[in-house]
């Protein structure tokens, strides 16, 4: 392009982005994918979740001619970005089992008269023969494969019906010639990177990889202490922030929903379980902020478009780092602090095992792997962000400053001695009791059953009188999550001896542990940093939370998610700079043409009313 086109095009851009996003800047990596899109070039794109990969296909949308074919895996992530696109003011709408006859026609119909921008389809639909039909009829101008991780058996939500997508692009060339691709995904590993390029057959793809790092994340792991309390406490601390909690179990969700409603707290269960319609319903509900906390297994999750999740918490050890990094990324998609929170025990990696015994040896092996991964990073002692991001191969320097060893560097002990002296006690027992049994042998409680066994005439009886139950605790956790000893997962657990145990006990190896004081940082709160200010003012918390509620009654009214009106990142900039024109309410991030005119008096009104109120 010439210098004047140049000029002209990054003006088009600008005003794009500002007049229907409410944006004055692009993220990183953004303007140079859209550009290689609009210019007909495939792309792939890996980028975090938050990190604005939708815009990488629906700003391209609106500057090219024709409809955008959006491949999208998920009814709840496609009737979302409609909506949110709508809110706009740009045509978009879906095809799916949720349609009317009526509603489809319709829709069809404008797909054919060039009257829509995007059109969102699953696969499924895609390849049907309404589908088929749709998309020849209309003037196909992209096509965009949304969460592209699903296509590779490698990946960690593989779906078959993804593996059509490639032969696809043959079918859509006899119709239309060459039409561009781009594919995006927010985790993938080079071996996943490397499948969905050669599955979706794409040709000489402009290829974008950002940073895997979420910088406004806060990283925490924490043995648990009464995981419950640990998190009801937690809460407590944070009145106003909405979030997840996994669950290792169906059964564990539904209980951590049920006692955090006994607490006052606004929660759902969510898993494959419950019947669709109330799967829908609570998830809807938490998504409209009428429920708080969503208590969820890994069914719950992809697709979900909620920006404002201020925590993501593992009750339990997860199975992988590829889903826990993808489960994390949930929160803080709007760029504001949020709160990345791991709990785990011993027993956890039993009952993760425990799914193994049903896999294929090759499978087996590939869990296997995936878990001593997620117990590393648990047990890793400097800067998470290295084992975290080292998995998907990147590399990282170290001390990122938002993960708790980086703001508090744990004291490593040399517990070698201590860990042998338990193995003994496992050992001289029979490998017949549990953990509690063992440390009581260890400090030399006596009881009713240790006397029967005649276990208090052991040499190990006591021999570890001087350190605390806690410590004990901790130290057999360590040795069972390292496989330096395993546990059983029937009804009353049992400790035995693994093969690493040998080494360990005769003294060949050493075992150093973090020291539990350090691990367990304050259970209160959380390293998460505040948002003190915007563009250098404060920001009047009294009023965001008067704007946040506003919001609320707007969204309700409209039937939409509060997200859609305004995202926190636009109520804190409203509560900081408190504009009060139009022209200085249009600067604020977030405010486009459309939300100006449709929100724009409403919200001058009530931050002026508010300032009122407050004098």
């Amino acid at each position: 392009m010439s210098t004047l086109e140049t000029q002209q095009y990054n003006s088009t851009l600008s005003q794009t982005l500002k007049r229907h996003f409410g944006h004055e800047t692009f993220r990183p990596l953004q303007e140079q994918i859209i550009t290689d899109v609009v210019g007909g070039r495939d792309v792939m794109a890996i980028m975090p979740t938050g990190g604005g990969k939708s815009l990488c296909y629906q700003m391209p949308a609106l500057l090219r001619e024709g409809t955008t074919l959006v491949v999208s895996p998920l009814i709840a992530l496609m009737e979302d970005q409609v909506k949110a696109l709508q809110a706009n003011g740009i045509s978009a709408a879906f095809l799916n089992s949720t349609n009317t006859p009526a509603q489809s026609m319709q829709i069809q119909r404008d797909a054919a008269e060039g009257k829509l921008d995007l059109l969102y389809m699953a696969p499924e639909r895609v390849f049907s023969t309404s589908g088929l039909r749709t998309i020849g009829q209309m003037n196909l101008s992209l096509v965009a494969v949304d969460e592209a991780h699903c296509i590779s058996e490698w990946g960690h939500d593989f779906r078959p019906e993804y593996r059509m997508l490639g032969n696809f692009r043959d079918q859509l060339a006899q119709t239309y010639g060459k039409v561009p691709m781009i594919a995006l995904t927010a985790t993938a590993t080079p071996r996943v990177a490397k499948d969905i390029q050669e599955q979706l057959q794409l040709r000489n793809p402009g290829i974008y990889q950002s940073s895997f790092e979420r910088k406004n994340l806060y990283y925490e792991v924490r043995p648990k202490q009464g995981v419950f309390q640990q998190i009801h406490q937690y809460l407590q601390s944070h009145p106003n922030d909405e979030g997840i909690i996994y669950c290792h179990s169906r059964a564990g969700t539904e209980k951590m929903a049920a006692k955090l409603q006994d607490k006052g707290i606004r929660a759902r269960p969510y898993h494959a379980g419950l019947s669709h319609a109330e799967r829908t319903q609570n998830q809807h509900d938490f998504v409209y902020g009428d429920t708080r906390v969503i208590c969820a297994t890994i069914a719950f999750g992809m697709g979900i478009d909620k920006p404002d999740v201020r925590f993501v918490m593992h009750a339990d050890l997860p199975r992988n780092l590829e889903g826990y990094y993808q489960e994390t990324g949930r929160a803080g998609r709007d760029g504001l602090p949020a709160d990345c929170i791991l709990f785990f025990s011993a027993g956890d990696r039993a009952k993760i095992e425990h799914f193994f015994e049903e896999k294929s040896d090759s499978e087996r092996e590939l869990a296997q792997w995936q878990l001593s991964q997620v117990i590393k990073f648990a047990y890793h002692t400097k800067c998470r962000c290295v084992p975290l991001l080292g998995y998907f191969g990147q590399e990282h320097a170290g001390q990122c400053g938002h993960c708790d060893n980086c703001q508090q560097t744990p004291e490593i002990i040399d517990a070698t001695e201590d860990a042998r002296k338990m193995l003994s006690a496992v050992a001289r027992t029979g490998q017949y009791y549990g953990m509690g049994y063992v440390i009581n042998v260890l400090r030399g409680k006596s009881d009713e059953k240790i006397q029967r066994n005649r276990h208090d005439q052991l040499s190990v009886f006591g021999i570890g009188s001087d350190s605390r139950l806690a410590y004990w605790k901790a130290l057999g956790d360590a040795l069972v999550l390292t496989g330096y000893m395993t546990q059983t997962t029937d009804q009353f657990p049992t400790l035995h001896l693994s093969e690493q145990s040998m080494p360990l006990l005769r003294g060949e190896v050493e075992f150093e542990m973090v020291k539990p004081r350090a691990m367990l940082k304050k259970e209160a709160g959380s390293k998460k940093h505040d948002v003190l200010d915007v563009d250098g003012m404060p920001v009047d918390e009294a009023l965001f939370e008067h704007l946040r509620q506003l919001r609320l009654q707007l969204a309700h009214d409209q039937s939409i998610p509060p997200y859609m009106v305004f995202s926190d990142l636009s109520l804190r900039q409203m509560a900081a700079l408190k504009p009060t024109t139009l022209t200085q309410f249009d600067q604020i991030n977030g405010v486009g043409a459309r939300k100006s005119k449709q929100y724009g008096e409403t919200f001058i009104g009530a931050i002026a009313a508010f300032a009122g109120e407050s004098i």
